[in-house]
């Protein structure tokens, strides 16, 4: 059972932090998938109960929010790039044509690199964020 609400929430998380990073300081882009995989699991709805044991379900939890937020920053991309393109395409025709097709290419290979990334990251922010939950669910009696 997953918690889609958990999953969209890391998803933008991801989506946000990735974009920022990426404006702010490049070599920290990967960060924003690791949190929002994390983010994910961690604030999935009591996932302990309908987790078992195996951390590859905090993975799988991940890695979908992970390739959720990389379509929404390849959707981003492409938007913004497109919209570029159709301000210059009346202007030049011939440039506008070139540039459309220059965006869409460029586009589809961004969308398929934050898919790929955001995947992979956001499957080990899973687990990081399963064995943190995993850990602060331990019940310790004290006689």
């Amino acid at each position: 059972m997953t918690d889609w609400k958990a999953i969209g929430i890391g998803a933008l998380i991801n989506a946000v932090l990735t974009i920022v990073l990426t404006i702010i300081m490049f070599p920290l882009f990967f960060l924003g998938p690791v949190i929002g995989g994390f983010m994910a699991t961690y604030l999935a709805h009591d996932n302990t109960m309908y987790y078992t044991k195996n951390q590859a379900e905090g993975a799988a939890d991940g890695a979908v929010s992970g390739v959720i937020g990389g379509l929404i920053i390849g959707a981003i991309f492409i938007l913004g790039f497109g919209a570029l393109s159709t301000i210059i395409g009346p202007v030049f025709t011939q440039v506008g044509v070139i540039a459309g097709t220059i965006t869409l290419i460029t586009g589809m290979f961004i969308t398929l690199i934050s898919v790929i990334i955001g995947g992979v990251l956001g499957a080990i922010g899973g687990v990081i964020g399963f064995s943190v939950k995993e850990k602060g669910s331990i019940r310790v009696e004290v006689d």
